[in-house]
Order: C-alpha cells, then sequence, then structure tokens
C-alpha cells in the first residue's frame, strides 16, 4: 500500500450559548492555504482514502456520498474510497477524542467533520479548544494533512446568515481556520439566501397529494425537520457549495495549475490558539480501571448491543446489579465516559474527588433505540489528580414521562424495563494514576 497522506475538512456550525462573541463575515469559501498535499496525490492516481467525521447530517445517505463522487469524478486517475466515522447526536467534543481511533488509524486523505448543527450550543471558548485539538492531533500524526473546515446549517441556525454573518459555532472555528491557513467552506449560504427569498422552506414534509404538489410548485423543500436535509435537495444544495469552493482551493494550494507537480509538505505546528487545547485527548479502556465483580465486559459474537457498536466500542461492558462500580484516578483537567444508551438503560451517581454523589441517567426523551453518548465526570477542572467513582443507581428513572418530552411512547414496555447500564470506555485529558 502507498504511503498515506489526509485532508481533514470539519464540518462545523450551530449556535454556541453564553457570553458575546464577534460573528464572522458570511462568504461560501475562504481558500486560504487550500489543499496541495491531498491535490496533488489524488491528480497523480493511486489510493487516497476520504473520511467523514461528523453527526447525523454526515451519516445520512447525503452530502457524504455526494461528495464522494464528485472527488472521484474529479481525479479519475485515483482510486477515492471512504471512511464513515459518522456518528449521529455527537459533536467535537466526542469527535476529538474518537479521532485516532475512528479516523487516524486509517491514515485517510481526506477527512470532512460535520459538527455544524451538533456544536449549536457549545460555548465558543470549548469549540475552539476541541476542533484545534482534532487539527493538531492530525498533523501530529500525519503531518502531510490538509485540513479544510466545512459548516452546515439548520433553520434554527439561520438567522445570523440572514444579516450576512455566520452563526456563532462557525465563527468560531473561523478563528481556528485563519490562525492555521485551513480552508473553509460554509454550505448554507445558498440554502439561507433561497429561505429569504421564500423559495426555500426549511421544514417541510413531501407533498402526497396533487392538491399539496400545487400548492408548493416552485418551492425547494430543504428538509423534513428542519436539520436534516433531503438528500434530492438539501444535501444537493450542500454538495454544489463544494463544487462551486473546489476550483478556488485547488487554486490557492498552488499559485497556479492543479496539476502542476509538486512534492507533499508536511504542516508545521505553531504555537496554538488556545494553549489549552484537545490535542492530548485520548480513550482509555476499561479493563484499565477498578471495576467491580459484575461489570461485565460483552461479547459481540453473543450481544447484539455490543455487536452493533464494535466498531465504536470494542470493549462494551454492561453493568445491571445496583451497587457495581467503576473508580479510577487519573491526574488532568477532564474525563468522560463514552457509553451507549438505551430503553433498558437506567441511571448512576457520580461521585467526583470525594465529594456527594450526584445522580447522572443514562436515559433520555431519544432511547427509543441504544445509540453512543457521553457523560461528563469532570468536566475543565484545575490540574490535579481527580478521583472518580461511578455507581449503578437502584432506581429506575421516570421513562414514561421522560419520552413525554419529545411526543414518544411505549411500543412494549417489557423493552423499557430495566436499569442496566452499557460503559465502552473513559476520555481523558491527562493520565491515569496508579
Amino acid at each position: 500500500m502507498s504511503r498515506l497522506t489526509c485532508l481533514v475538512v470539519l464540518i462545523v456550525g450551530g449556535v454556541a450559548g453564553g457570553q458575546e462573541f464577534a460573528l464572522a463575515p458570511l462568504v461560501e469559501c475562504s481558500p486560504r492555504a487550500g489543499a496541495p498535499n491531498f491535490i496533488a496525490k489524488a491528480t497523480k492516481g493511486g489510493e487516497v482514502r476520504v473520511a467523514y467525521l461528523g453527526g447525523s447530517i454526515t451519516a445520512q445517505e447525503g452530502w457524504r456520498p455526494k461528495s464522494l463522487a464528485m472527488l472521484q469524478g474529479a481525479f479519475p486517475k485515483a482510486t477515492v474510497s471512504q471512511i464513515n466515522a459518522a456518528i449521529g447526536g455527537t459533536g467535537s467534543d466526542l469527535g476529538v477524542f474518537r479521532l485516532k481511533q475512528d479516523v487516524l488509524d486509517h491514515k485517510p486523505d481526506l477527512l470532512f467533520v460535520e459538527f455544524a448543527v451538533n456544536d449549536g450550543g457549545t460555548s465558543p471558548e470549548r469549540i475552539i479548544k476541541c476542533v484545534e485539538g482534532i487539527v493538531r492531533q492530525t498533523w501530529r500524526a500525519l503531518p502531510e494533512c490538509d485540513v479544510c473546515f466545512v459548516y452546515t446549517v439548520t433553520e434554527s441556525l439561520a438567522p445570523p446568515l440572514y444579516e450576512g454573518k455566520m452563526q456563532r459555532s462557525a465563527s468560531a472555528m473561523e478563528k481556528v481556520a485563519e490562525h492555521y491557513g485551513i480552508p473553509t467552506i460554509h454550505m448554507g449560504v445558498e440554502v439561507a439566501k433561497l429561505a429569504k427569498a421564500g423559495t426555500l422552506l426549511f421544514k417541510q414534509a413531501k407533498p402526497k397529494t396533487e392538491e399539496e404538489k400545487r400548492a408548493l410548485e416552485g418551492k425547494v423543500l430543504f428538509a423534513p425537520d428542519g436539520v436534516h436535509p433531503y438528500p434530492d435537495s438539501g444535501h444537493a444544495l450542500y454538495v454544489e457549495a463544494i463544487e462551486r469552493s473546489w476550483p478556488a482551493i485547488a487554486k490557492a494550494s498552488f499559485g497556479g495549475p492543479a496539476d502542476a507537480p509538486r512534492a507533499l509538505s508536511p504542516h508545521n505546528l505553531e504555537a496554538p490558539v488556545r494553549a489549552d487545547n484537545y490535542e492530548n485527548a485520548k480513550i482509555v479502556p476499561l479493563a484499565k480501571l477498578k471495576l467491580s465483580k459484575n461489570v461485565a465486559r460483552l461479547d459481540p459474537a453473543k450481544d447484539a448491543v455490543a455487536k452493533r457498536f464494535a466498531n465504536r466500542l470494542p470493549e462494551l461492558h454492561k453493568a445491571t446489579k445496583a451497587g457495581e462500580t467503576i473508580e479510577f484516578k487519573f491526574r488532568g483537567t477532564y474525563a468522560a465516559i463514552y457509553d451507549v444508551i438505551g430503553p433498558d438503560c437506567g441511571q448512576v451517581s457520580v461521585a467526583v474527588d470525594g465529594g456527594p454523589p450526584v445522580i447522572k441517567p443514562r436515559f433520555d426523551a431519544y432511547c427509543t433505540y441504544h445509540r453512543l453518548a457521553q457523560m461528563a465526570l469532570v468536566a475543565d477542572a484545575a490540574e490535579a489528580v481527580h478521583t472518580v467513582k461511578i455507581t449503578l443507581d437502584a432506581k429506575q428513572p421516570d421513562k414514561v414521562k421522560i419520552l413525554a418530552q419529545r411526543g414518544e411512547k411505549m411500543d412494549k414496555p417489557e423493552r423499557f424495563d430495566g436499569t442496566a447500564w452499557y460503559p465502552g470506555a473513559v476520555m481523558i485529558m491527562g493520565e491515569l494514576v496508579e
């Protein structure tokens, strides 16, 4: 196999809450230093890989396969394949921890990362720390990687775009992009333009009758929920933005013809935007922690949940008996559990540094199915040695009430009966202490 380089395209967006934060001017593409390594290698031919790190918008059969097809057409001499590292409902704060396992270990040449929507409620400061951590991890592991940020949008995040500004999370990521010379593509510019003109409907079901079709004639239907675009319309607009932006990125990459021969050039890591960025984020297997007797590792060959998530959490465990514990000690600033939540899950209590235990549910209004999640334990604390003890609680959350928050109901009550917990790994900024 030939030596591989990597282009990382981070897709980010959303509104970050909290203090005032200057919004960046809205432009569809800022080429900056371009993507010279990826384009040079793909133009030459051979094997190149495109990885997609993001949330449910990337997981859809939409802009991801459409952009892959675009790149396959743009570089006919290359064999362009994909690494799908999208997980619905997750943002850059999980992405920075799982980057090595889900992306970098597979040696991609091109990485799209979509956190535009899922970083919407995250503070600009935390977004910068996580996104900069992704960039620095990537260039430290694969120094010939090129990086490009791409931003998505939703109905609730669109108002700043109508006024010629990027949403807050994209604006935060622009600070990282400018610092490192990273090109960016805002895939929501044309979407917002059409919505402001009244020719695009952000949230609209597909017409079923002739009368409904006539009523919607001439309108672009973006998404059924204002978030997840229809493949043939919303996602088509997204990939068209990439197509329009690619020539400018190619020109910036070479300062001349895109097919000009050149050697690959590694990126140098300059001083960071934030010294406390998440460059050193890591995932630690549960086997390295202190587990009580019945926190059992599941066999993917025998357990359906473990089999489903084996590619993300190869060491998934399960606890069902109240009082079962996980304990560990680390020196650092941040720790969280990477786990699976679902219909049969309950709640845990978390005690940090000997303090009073805090109840944390592992069931929410979306738990009609099992999905990957994370649970913060120590959040951006002072650099010190911290102790953590997690205990499975005996009480079952009020699942009927929780599901009602989204109008959901229990299809089969027996599916929801239980207080189980499925921990898979611990994520830390720091090092374990024996």
